[in-house]
């Protein structure tokens, strides 16, 4: 694995050229705001989005189509190959096993640019544990949110059922973001996430949580929108986002994304299961490195 300091040193031209490309490859859309918002509105922005959070369920909201089989998985031509997954609200890639298998997953990305029109649109890029067959997530991230058509950043992390703790304000897209959780002694999780680029936004904090409420059965590498009781939030358009360093500690032994147990590439579709809203990338030939690219907001 590529520490943190060897990826800032050996990747800082091709992460350049990434947001480059991705840049060039957004649509194009009416309004794409970069001014700095006025602190009033920045307060109103960030209210109006834990209005949005506080009724969020963020559990993978499986899809069954398309030959998917009961909880959203496929059956695969090749035994080597990933399991393929549809969800309306999660789109990345999710290592599965039994509970009590994962106690480490950890990943690290340039923050995408968003480019709001005055729809309120949500993204939210992040790393955890659980959510995708048990009613528990152990998650941190960033997230973006189109508020009246500006974009706002911010530096997060949840355990659900509990509600999400904001912590930085001043995430900006071209920072590099790491983010991991880990479990020790069955119970305690260190969620932590170093923004390089504005310390600010880092935080490392230990939450519990008992090993028959927490399952530790999955672990996670995700872009998600917002899921409530009365549908889904349309996601906002985003640069292209590159997972690297993508990492996970199943059964006692830390490897790669792929390397993992139950290796699921999900799908985001929309809410009729017609089209996606993500084209999401194959893992790398190391097994820990992935692509995700909007196609659409809803």
């Amino acid at each position: 694995m590529v520490a943190l300091a060897a990826t800032l040193a050996l990747l800082g031209g091709s992460l350049a050229a990434a947001a480059a490309t991705a840049s060039a490859g957004s649509p194009p859309l009416a309004a794409r705001t970069t001014a700095q918002p006025l602190p009033r509105q920045a307060a109103r922005a960030r209210a109006s989005l834990l209005r949005y959070l506080k009724q969020d369920q963020p559990l993978a909201n499986l899809v069954n189509q398309g030959g998917l089989q009961p909880g959203g998985r496929s059956i695969t031509a090749h035994p080597a190959a990933p399991s393929q997954a549809a969800t309306y609200n999660w789109g990345g890639y999710v290592d599965s096993s039994s509970p009590g298998a994962f106690t480490a997953v950890s990943g690290s990305w340039v923050q995408p640019a968003t480019f709001c029109s005055p729809e309120q649109r949500v993204t939210a890029f992040w790393v955890g544990l659980d959510g995708w067959t048990d009613p528990t997530v152990e998650q941190d991230g960033t997230i973006a949110y189109c508020f009246e058509g500006v974009p706002y950043y911010y530096s997060w992390w949840e355990m659900f059922p509990a509600g999400v703790v904001f912590v930085g304000s001043t995430v900006r897209p071209g920072d590099l973001i790491k983010a991991s959780v880990t479990v020790s002694g069955g119970s305690n999780y260190t969620l932590s996430l170093t923004d390089a680029t504005r310390p600010a936004d880092s935080f490392s904090t230990v939450q519990s949580c008992a090993p028959a409420v927490c399952q530790d059965s999955s672990a996670d590498w995700l872009i998600e929108r917002p899921e409530f009781s009365i549908g889904v939030c349309p996601l906002s358009t985003f640069s292209d986002w590159y997972l690297l360093n993508g990492s996970q500690t199943s059964n006692g032994v830390t490897g790669s994304i792929g390397s993992g147990p139950g290796v699921t590439q999900v799908s985001m579709l929309d809410a009729t299961s017609t089209y996606p809203l993500l084209s999401t990338s194959g893992l790398d030939r190391q097994g820990n490195e992935f692509s995700a690219r909007w196609l659409n907001s809803y």
